[in-house]
């Protein structure tokens, strides 16, 4: 029932891209990660069992060089 609202809520609202309930949990990790946490500590949130699992989600984190921050980026 859930599923069905989120996704027609999504089409109603204009989103062309498929989206459910998962598409959260996705969007909790990857926020998670950009946010500088922890790979081991996204791991236990999500529940999962070995790492590689949640390795899936650092695909976006591909930066290039942009991901270096220098400490004077916090000043």
């Amino acid at each position: 029932m859930v599923q069905r609202a989120f996704k027609g809520r999504a089409r109603a609202t204009g989103i062309a891209k498929r989206a459910s309930c998962h598409t959260l949990r996705h969007s909790f990790a990857t926020h998670l990660l950009e946010a500088g946490y922890d790979i081991r500590t996204v791991q236990e949130l999500l529940g999962h069992r070995d790492v590689s699992t949640t390795m899936i989600y650092t695909h976006v984190l591909n930066r290039g060089g942009r991901g270096v921050k220098s400490p004077a980026d916090m000043l």
